[in-house]
């Protein structure tokens, strides 16, 4: 499991509670931090979820990797109508979860849209996956997959 979300609650797109130990175990996870009002996060996000659609959804096994949103929006109404109208089928932390605060130190981020691509113990693969999704496109999961130290059931 991702220790960086252990204890936490997680939200699916339909507002359900999610248990990261669970839905995070033996993955890759991208923690996307991002907002609505945004210009380069609205810009981004279409491409991320062509990215993960591809990985996740259309590939046979689905490949070991999931993205969990931290908001930087300004209010929980900016937040759902941001993650419904142009984010794929991930998870997000609950707006009002003031741990966001502690994971934008721990992963230094001091802009959105800021994409880190990080192992089951947090440790960071990359923060850079970003750049990297928009540079080699689906090859880099493979780089991530292979740095993650976790047991692999993906064939691409």
């Amino acid at each position: 499991m991702v220790e960086v979300f252990s204890g936490r609650t997680l939200l699916n797109k339909d507002g359900e509670f999610v248990d990261p130990e669970e839905a995070l175990r033996n993955k890759v996870v991208g923690i996307y931090f991002s907002a609505g009002w945004c210009p380069p996060c609205r810009d981004f996000t279409p491409l991320l979820c062509d990215f993960y659609t591809e990985l996740v959804e259309e590939s046979e096994p689905p490949a070991q990797f999931e993205i969990v949103f931290i908001s930087s929006d300004k209010s929980l109404d900016d937040m759902v109508e941001y993650y419904h109208d142009m984010h794929g089928d991930w998870l997000a932390l609950p707006w009002s979860d003031d741990y966001k605060h502690e994971l934008k130190q721990r992963y230094k981020i001091t802009a959105v849209p800021k994409l880190v691509i990080v192992k089951e113990s947090g440790d960071v693969i990359t923060d850079k996956g970003r750049k990297q999704i928009r540079d080699r496109g689906l090859a880099c999961f493979r780089t991530w997959l292979d740095a993650a130290e976790i047991f692999q059931n993906f064939n691409a």
